[in-house]
């Protein structure tokens, strides 16, 4: 029932992804300065999305309905997404443990696993390159596609029969 928006695909794809991106900075902030999901979401769609930095760099346009759904999925499934990344993480790393963008990242990734009818490749895919927006030079990316490996498998067993 999606809409026919008169926007080619590449573009939707990559409006899809930077809301992705958005996110996880908008799950991290209201982590860490204790913000509302209704403040958080008016701030990014009103000053994050297309934002202009001063180098000339442009932020890319962000699928808002996209976005408000990771980020409202992220809170309302959060117990259930901590404790499939609990059971991903494997060794003695509890989720409150690991880093805050981490987190975000997990709990962005796991709502749209539990919530959205993404295929799971496409949402592991999505948030390793999210992982490598954040961690450019780390070992992050590798570790978040293992995780969310592991969570999409028990979110989504289907996807991989």
């Amino acid at each position: 029932m999606s809409q026919n928006t008169g926007m080619s695909k590449p573009d939707k794809k990559q409006m899809r992804s930077a809301a992705r991106f958005f996110a996880v900075q908008a799950l991290f902030q209201m982590e860490s300065a204790g913000q509302t999901v209704e403040r958080i979401v008016r701030e990014f769609e009103t000053h994050r999305f297309g934002e202009v930095f001063e180098e000339g760099y442009e932020m890319a346009e962000g699928d808002a309905v996209h976005f408000r759904a990771l980020v409202d999925h992220a809170v309302n499934w959060q117990a259930k997404v901590d404790q499939m990344t609990d059971r991903a993480l494997v060794a003695k790393w509890p989720i409150d443990r690991i880093d805050p963008v981490l987190r975000a990242l997990f709990r962005a990734a796991g709502a749209e696993l539990v919530a959205m009818d993404t295929p799971p490749k496409v949402v592991i895919t999505e948030f390793v390159d999210v992982a490598k927006a954040f961690f450019d030079a780390g070992k992050e990316p590798k570790f978040v596609n293992a995780v969310l490996d592991h969570m999409a498998r028990e979110a989504k067993p289907q996807a991989f029969a």
